[in-house]
């Protein structure tokens, strides 16, 4: 039967859970630690904080020639989508509000 890797998150846990706590009074003004600015969830990414995902489903063909078009253009799928985007709006009348070259 194999083995089952070891969770990164419980080793961490462990290991922190071995090392002794320091002591208030050894801690100075310099040492101590900064409150957490940021959710528990170990996938929180502060510059997307005001952002939100729009996403859909296309075939794998779509995707592959996004990427091509991303490499011939030295950008990036977002800043690809975001040009497409703002096109979209002007074509429709409205304010160009996709940010580019922002990721």
């Amino acid at each position: 039967m194999a083995r089952r890797a070891a969770d990164l998150r419980q080793v961490m846990q462990q290991a922190s859970a071995k090392t002794p706590a320091r002591h208030a009074s050894s801690v100075t003004e310099s040492e101590s630690i900064p409150a957490k600015k940021y959710p528990e969830n170990p996938h929180y990414r502060p510059g997307r904080a005001t952002r939100s995902n729009v996403t859909g489903y296309f075939p794998q063909e779509v995707k592959k020639q996004l990427r091509l078009l991303a490499a011939e253009k030295d950008t990036t799928i977002q800043g690809l989508l975001a040009e497409a985007l703002n096109d979209l709006f002007a074509k429709n009348g409205k304010p160009e509000i996709a940010p580019v070259g922002d990721n």
